[in-house]
């Protein structure tokens, strides 16, 4: 059978070649900021990069990965956290030395309030008028000063909360598809170690990965706006159809990937099955309205037993959607279908190319 050249390689090799020629530094975070732009999943961070112009200084780079691939640069958030969690702690453990003085001082007065009032025989009037408006006043101060600390502990509280959650967003940031919503091929390669934890037994599943046939061309013809409905809408039916039971993710580009947990051949060509439909059915031209008709999209399909480790499983699976390709592209094709021997082809199902 005739070699066909995998896409993801074909962008590495562009990346490497684009990054020499730019003179872009070859660092991992530099690497990943060029493929994804490359690869086109993300239509802002494509235009972003271009019009860092010709030279892309690293600072200029940095800052583009700071606001798309903030994963990369958590040393200078955990550093600004780790800063305003130590002032914020500061400032409240002052708060809190304020407020055992001044109930150093209150005590001292209610202290001798109670001498006052407790002297036996005669008691002096003004002396007691006096102790009584001192407790009085410092009583009326110290509920204004408790007020004053509840909402200073409520404000930094608050402050506290929120550094929590942009410290959950970036982490959270790390496994989701920027545009789609879906998780992303880092969340997906998280899943599937989980597959092959007992590498004698890994967990039976079935991994298929998608890809848009020219999505290039298409996504020209439709144009940034409508591409990126597009492959909204086809994500939409991804997640709709993988359920909660299942994992669904968006590469790159026009590619997606589901990994679903039964080894059952008949159950994972009925849940591709289910894709193509929903996507004939439910996907709808932006202009009109009006449902697409049929998505030129192949498929590979591979179970977790045909591979013995992670690499393999995705590399198994990825053969057999270029082997969809290579036979027109809007096929599927089951990796070693016949007899789990990673060698042979079965295309179940060849649909002719439709169009939109």
């Amino acid at each position: 059978m005739q070699q066909v050249k995998n896409p993801a390689s074909s962008i590495a090799l562009r990346v490497a070649t684009a990054m020499h020629q730019m003179g872009i530094d070859g660092l991992p975070r530099n690497y990943e900021l060029v493929y994804e732009a490359y690869a086109g999943s993300n239509p802002e961070l494509v235009r972003d990069f271009i019009a860092l112009g010709k030279i892309k200084t690293q600072d200029a780079l940095d800052a583009l990965g700071r606001k798309y691939l903030p994963h990369h640069h958590e040393d200078g958030l955990l550093s600004r956290q780790n800063g305003q969690v130590r002032a914020e702690m500061s400032n409240f453990i002052s708060l809190l030395n304020q407020e055992k003085i001044s109930l150093t001082d209150y005590g001292r007065l209610i202290g001798h309030a109670s001498k006052v009032i407790m002297t036996e025989g005669d008691v002096d009037p003004a002396a007691l008028g006096q102790s009584i408006t001192a407790l009085k006043v410092a009583t009326e101060q110290r509920a204004s000063q408790n007020s004053n600390v509840v909402r200073a502990v409520v404000d930094k509280t608050a402050t506290l909360a929120d550094l929590q959650r942009e410290a959950d967003d970036a982490e959270a940031a790390k496994f989701v598809d920027p545009l789609t919503g879906l998780a992303s091929r880092r969340a997906f390669n998280k899943a599937l170690a989980k597959i092959y934890v007992n590498p004698e037994m890994p967990v039976l599943c079935g991994m298929v990965i998608g890809e848009i046939d020219d999505f290039a061309r298409l996504s020209e013809q439709m144009g940034p706006t409508s591409a990126e409905r597009f492959l909204k809408q086809v994500a939409k039916v991804m997640e709709a159809v993988a359920g909660d039971g299942d994992f669904a993710c968006r590469f790159d580009g026009g590619r997606f990937g589901m990994l679903l947990y039964t080894s059952e051949q008949e159950e994972v060509n009925r849940i591709v099955d289910l894709v193509r439909t929903k996507l004939r059915t439910t996907v709808v031209n932006a202009g009109n309205g009006r449902a697409l008709g049929q998505i030129p999209m192949s498929f590979g399909i591979c179970f977790s037993e045909q591979a013995p480790n992670a690499f393999d499983f995705t590399n198994f699976t990825e053969k057999a959607l270029a082997a969809s390709k290579a036979a027109g592209g809007n096929t599927v094709t089951i990796y070693g279908a016949n007899d789990y021997v990673p060698k042979d082809w079965l295309i179940y199902k060849k649909q002719p190319v439709g169009g939109f």
